[in-house]
């Protein structure tokens, strides 16, 4: 018969151990990809050239006194008219270099490369 003594010290070795087994797991696991951000500003993306990974998420803040929309150069997706702190996001999948510009104000290009 076990005491309760040995009871109570086994019961402090396996929940540390658990954990420990619970924490490797999740480090273990496949990292997401990281979200990405670019600013409109003065008739400017910033950064004009973003290097992301496969399933990165970008994500537009017009910080600009005016509208702007980002689409891509093959029209391939594009956002609305953004106000003012209006967001727009899009998510690629597929390795590649997608140019992209403001649908509103034709000069203003951007590029996203996808590794």
């Amino acid at each position: 018969m076990i005491s309760a003594f040995a009871r109570v010290r086994n019961a402090f070795v396996a929940v540390p151990f658990a954990i420990s087994l619970a924490m490797a797991a999740m480090t273990a696991s496949p990292a997401a990809a990281a979200d990405a951000a670019i600013k409109i500003d003065n008739f400017v993306f910033t950064p004009d050239t973003l290097e992301i990974t496969a399933g990165t998420t970008v994500t537009w803040t017009n910080n600009d006194d005016i509208p702007h929309a980002v689409g891509a150069q093959d029209l391939s997706w594009k956002s609305h008219a953004m106000d003012t702190e209006e967001t727009f996001s899009h998510t690629f999948d597929k390795p590649g270099t997608y140019e992209y510009f403001c649908t509103l104000h034709p000069h203003m290009k951007g590029k996203i490369v996808v590794k």
